[in-house]
Parts: C-alpha cells; sequence; structure tokens
C-alpha cells in the first residue's frame, strides 16, 4: 500500500522542522503513519471516487506538521502556541513552501472540521472563518484522523469510541462526524 514517492516527499518536508530521531519526530511520524495507512485503506474501498492516493498519502504524513509549534509536552512539543493552532500554523508553513492543497489538508482535519460558528461558541483560537474539509481526499484523511490518537499510538479506537468522543463537542461536529463516516466507511 505504500507509495515510497508520497510518503519519501512528505518525509523531506518534515524533516525540514523535525529532527529524525527525536522524541517530536518519532511521535509525529508513528502518528502520521497509522493515519496514512488508515486513509489509504479507507480510499481503497472506493475506486468509483478516482481519488488522488499519492495526494491522501502525502496529505495524511504531512496533516500535523504544525504541532512542534504549540505547547503539548505529552507529544513532545515545547512550543509556545496552543495545541488547537497546530492545523492552521501547519498550513502556514506549507503555504509557504508552495503546496497549498497540502496546507488545506492541515487547516482542516481538525475533529470533524471547525466551523466559524464552532470557534466562536468555544473561543478557540483560531481566526474566524470555517476549516471543513472539502475534496473527498480532505474529508478521508479527516476522518482517518480520528481512529489514532498521538498520546495513545498503537491504540485504534473504535467508531463507537470516536462517535462517543465526537458528541461531546456537540450535535454539529457530531453529525459532521457522523455523515463521513457515513459516506466513507
Amino acid at each position: 500500500m505504500e507509495n515510497k514517492k508520497g510518503t519519501d516527499f512528505a518525509l523531506s518536508i518534515i524533516e525540514q522542522y523535525y529532527t529524525p530521531g527525536s522524541e517530536e519526530y518519532e511521535s509525529l511520524v508513528k502518528h502520521s503513519i497509522l493515519v496514512r495507512d488508515k486513509a489509504l485503506e479507507i480510499a481503497a474501498k472506493h475506486p468509483e471516487m478516482n481519488l488522488d492516493m499519492e495526494f491522501i498519502e502525502e496529505g495524511a504524513m504531512l496533516h500535523d506538521v504544525g504541532v512542534f509549534l504549540c505547547d503539548a509536552p505529552k507529544i513532545y512539543c515545547f512550543g509556545d502556541e496552543p495545541y488547537m493552532r497546530h492545523g492552521v500554523l501547519g498550513a502556514e508553513l506549507l503555504r509557504s513552501l508552495g503546496y497549498e492543497r497540502h496546507a488545506r489538508v492541515c487547516e482542516r482535519h481538525t475533529g470533524s472540521g471547525l466551523t466559524q460558528n464552532d470557534i466562536i461558541r468555544e473561543g478557540l483560537p483560531l481566526p474566524h472563518r470555517d476549516f471543513l474539509p472539502e475534496s473527498n481526499e480532505e474529508k478521508i484523511i479527516c476522518l482517518a484522523d480520528k481512529f489514532y490518537s498521538k498520546s495513545k499510538p498503537d491504540t485504534e479506537k473504535s467508531i463507537d469510541k470516536i462517535m462517543k468522543s465526537m458528541k461531546k463537542y456537540g450535535d454539529e461536529p457530531y453529525e459532521r462526524f457522523k455523515k463521513l463516516a457515513a459516506d466513507f466507511l
């Protein structure tokens, strides 16, 4: 299932910001590989969608590239920014390198995507706009990410556990996740 070009491309970007072998690198890459494999597994079930598998591989590997800028000691990241900003920070990094499509994955994968209303209602430290996955590739990566926690990377969450977790964020995020699951699982 692994396409070396996609993973090697993503690792070449990750290694611009993370030191190979460091705890933060190992944490990020382990999580990203699990998400990549899950995303490719989900995508393989939908040949009718003519999905860009190489992009799914790259996007899944890069979706959390901004975490090193955040204060998240449990995953060996000691930056100054709140963890909730890892997606927009990763998007900024990838945009600076000219990878707009990959940047959109970073900023749209949190939860089941975030609406401007979610951001305002929860007082999240994010720009007041929608960050919802739009393309099928973005949606699959967003969905695959929910199966793995960076703090407990070796355990794949059940769909029931994910649904229960999503419910605590309110009806709208829960319903968005339910639709992602119904569309792709």
